[in-house]
């Protein structure tokens, strides 16, 4: 995990050199093990390379910007996990700067980075042609934001965070379908370099359609199959059984699923001086996908090493009123908390483990104690993070500047429940009864379940989708076809996209990179490995799920399937629950819709 920061400044600029420290800092808080930059200047133009780095590839630290004798220059951050050859003790940075720098042509970069396959956001300055490209990885797993240049604001930045809200920029999310170039040979000589951007700015498809998808696996992510089963496929009344036609998706998604854990946690460095303790943790909720994760890392990890399991929990102010006086709305769905009938009651209300006994909390205990029979040699170490009002309350400014440019309520929720769990800093309990210890987990990976919805249909839309016009319309909302356009399912296939993966990048993962990677971590998304998609977007949509089956079971059934033969009994019947409601981090004063725009967002 690295933090990168780039600008590009006409010469001569009076540039607010404030505002480059600020994005400076911003992004060395990424990578708090090394920093350093680079600066070339040309006739016209005056660029700027910066990067911190988290060191976790390799043996000996590795100070970035990489750069050469030619003088070109690579801002690396990710991590490569297949489609190159590197070795534990080898830094993957340093092997694609190798591949890169030897590299004539746009063609060969677009090439070299549709067969590797991993997280990743770059900035490479080839100094011999003087090429700048920059792109995310196909799933935008990594955050990277650009600014254009503009009246008011005339240079040109790239960062994996920004500094806040700040009228000395306007970023945006770079998109994930191209890889970018801009020409600086052809902008150093342009007189105006805001007239001139547009035409030195150009995109570089991330696949020829001319070569065959089995020689650049990793160019994008695979297409949904949207062909139906010629027959009504029927499943089981519960997961009990599985299906003949699913024994072996089953068996496919536990092996695709295993295959990735291991690949994203096996070559983590370990700190001599930190033996024994964590180096993974598991953002862990109690539900199916964070603890499936958790189960086949234990496969992977050294078994005198704890795994860590992050369980966030925030005091919410209006949940215990409604908790203690019933629901406070009288135009809203009744609530199911009873009222405190006594005082010895209330006074439990408000102690602290029932303060924050919320949902995922009270999954989180279940499911560890499962983890604990199937794995009872592996130390499962279950963190409490419990967050008070008023720290949450304290924290909205950072976590906003960190959300940015995302500005909504739901961003904030979520942005909140992600930034307190992957601190880390809560307490531990050896057994349920004994007394919490302090404890901050020292694991710079964290384990994410993100992804399976979106690829194994766990959202209500596509129950709804079911209900209203069948599997038809469930490929349909998958795949992202205009409701208006009656098609029939052959001109449905030749849509490209996939809505629920193409939104992903500027829905989820590039705020959550954003948020996470403030406390030096980096999290991983197994069910994300590229291997992973196409393995289930190969899939007919009948395999992956069934609304006809009951929540719990119908919704994600391939992955309950694959949980139950894993052993996890309870956990594969875990109906889905978003984060934001499951550690009470959303709707702390009132019931505003998540779509909203924070208060000062226009």
């Amino acid at each position: 995990m690295c933090g990168i920061f780039a600008q590009v400044i006409p010469a001569g600029l009076q540039h607010p050199e404030e505002l480059s420290r600020r994005l400076r800092e911003a992004n060395a808080t990424r990578g708090p093990d090394a920093r350093k930059s680079c600066c070339i200047s040309l006739s016209q133009l005056d660029l700027e390379f910066f990067s911190s780095e988290l060191r976790l590839r390799g043996k000996s630290p590795v100070v970035q910007p990489h750069k050469n004798d030619s003088g070109s220059i690579l801002c690396w951050n990710g991590e490569i996990f297949a489609g190159l050859d590197v070795h534990v003790d080898e830094n993957d940075g340093i092997k694609l700067f190798e591949q890169l720098h030897r590299l004539e042509t746009n063609e060969q970069v677009r090439d070299l980075f549709a067969y590797i396959e991993g997280p990743y956001a770059f900035v490479f300055y080839n100094a011999t042609t003087q090429q700048l490209f920059f792109s995310r990885d196909p799933l935008g797993r990594r955050s990277l934001l650009i600014h254009r240049p503009s009246a008011t604001n005339p240079y040109f930045l790239l960062a994996s965070v920004s500094a806040g809200s700040d009228p000395g920029y306007s970023f945006e999310e770079l998109e994930t379908g191209h890889i970018h170039r801009l020409d600086i040979a052809l902008l150093n000589k342009a007189d105006d370099i805001i007239s001139s951007f547009d035409s030195c700015f150009s995109f570089i498809a991330r696949s020829d359609s001319s070569s065959s998808p089995s020689s650049f696996p990793y160019a994008e992510p695979e297409k949904v199959n949207t062909s139906l089963h010629p027959n009504d496929l029927q499943p089981g009344d519960n997961l009990d059984i599985i299906p003949d036609w699913l024994e072996t998706p089953v068996e496919g998604l536990i092996s695709q699923l295993d295959h990735s854990v291991m690949l994203q946690i096996r070559d983590i460095p370990q700190d001599l001086s930190l033996k024994g303790q964590s180096r993974v943790a598991v953002l862990f909720s109690g539900g199916i996908d964070s603890t499936i994760l958790a189960l086949l890392a234990d496969r992977h990890v050294l078994r005198d090493e704890p795994i860590d399991l992050l369980n966030v929990a925030f005091e919410n102010p209006r949940k215990i009123q409604v908790q203690q006086k019933g629901n406070i709305n009288p135009n809203k769905k009744k609530s199911t908390s009873k009222p405190v009938k006594s005082g010895s009651d209330q006074a439990l209300l408000t102690s602290t483990q029932t303060q924050y006994m919320v949902p995922d909390r009270v999954t989180g205990l279940q499911e560890v104690e499962e983890l604990r029979r199937l794995c009872p040699s592996r130390v499962w170490k279950f963190v409490e993070i419990n967050v008070p009002y008023n720290e949450s309350q304290a924290a909205r400014h950072r976590v906003e500047g960190l959300m940015n440019p995302v500005r909504t309520v739901m961003d904030l929720s979520l942005a909140l429940a992600l930034y307190f769990a992957s601190r880390g800093v809560g307490q531990v309990r050896s057994r349920p009864e004994d007394d919490p210890i302090p404890y901050m987990s020292p694991a710079r990976v964290l384990i994410n379940g993100l992804g399976s919805d979106e690829l194994l249909g766990g959202y209500g839309r596509h129950r709804s989708a079911f209900n209203t016009g069948g599997w038809a319309a469930v490929v349909e909302e998958v795949c992202n076809i205009p409701k208006s356009l009656k098609l029939n399912l052959d001109i449905i296939y030749s849509f490209q996209l996939q809505l629920e993966i193409d939104r992903i990048p500027t829905r989820n993962l590039g705020r959550d990179d954003r948020v996470i990677s403030s406390h030096g971590k980096e999290t991983r998304h197994p069910f994300l490995s590229l291997d992973v998609v196409s393995f289930l977007a190969q899939l007919p949509v009948q395999y992956k799920m069934d609304p006809r089956l009951p929540l719990g079971v119908g919704d994600k059934m391939l992955l309950r399937l694959a949980a139950r033969k894993l052993g996890l009994m309870e956990a594969s019947q875990r109906k889905k629950r978003a984060m934001q409601f499951g550690s009470h981090s959303a709707r702390m004063e009132g019931d505003e819709k998540g779509d909203k725009l924070l208060n000062g967002c226009k």
